[in-house]
């Protein structure tokens, strides 16, 4: 009963569908997509990773914002600076939406699947290691529970050639080589455990 409580789903469930109804591409990363392969965590607002390629986000952030409630008064301006639009769903739930182009983000927008988290609630969540690769990237000190929580979970499940492939190319972009050998950490510690 609690999760069909839950303010997240309802807004989720809104603007994927018109996402989806405009034949956009697009898929559930953050904190909803950490629930279905992690462990659950607090948290308050959704994060999609909508494809808007590059040269045409005005579009999409025009047809967007014609349609929910702006969370700053220079929406529009952030998103095309930033690539993120912020976003109040109908039910007054806070929704980010992240305007993707590059290929990886591409990659995994198709790779993406549904999952049903409660009656009624089928959700785009991008894939376990997808995830892995783009809080990895991120590396915030939260995102590293989260993986943390995802390779528990995943554990003897997850595509390691797949998550190598995508984030080393990253993170030698962002001149940050240390990530990849962090998340090895983080696997051979994982790895040790016993169960």
């Amino acid at each position: 009963k609690g999760a069909a409580m839950n303010p997240l789903y309802p807004a989720a469930v809104e603007l994927q569908d018109f996402c989806h109804q405009q034949g956009w591409k697009c898929c559930l990363i953050g904190g909803l997509a950490v629930l279905r392969w992690g462990r659950p965590r607090l948290t308050q607002d959704i994060d999609l990773s909508l494809l808007t390629g590059f040269g045409d986000e005005e579009r999409f952030v025009d047809r967007l914002l014609s349609q929910f409630e702006p969370r700053r008064s220079d929406a529009r301006e952030f998103a095309l600076d930033v690539r993120v639009l912020l976003l109040r769903a109908s039910n007054g739930t806070y929704a980010d939406v992240a305007l993707a182009g590059l290929p990886v983000e591409e990659q995994m927008i198709n790779r993406a699947t549904e999952f049903q988290y409660a009656p009624g609630v089928r959700l785009q969540t991008a894939s376990a290691e997808d995830l892995i690769v783009m809080k990895a990237f991120a590396s915030r000190p939260r995102d590293w529970i989260d993986i943390e929580g995802i390779l528990v979970k995943q554990r003897g499940a997850l595509d390691w050639k797949h998550i190598f492939s995508a984030l080393t190319p990253l993170c030698e972009l962002k001149e940050a080589p240390e990530i990849v050998e962090q998340l090895e950490r983080a696997r051979q510690q994982v790895d040790a455990m016993d169960g």
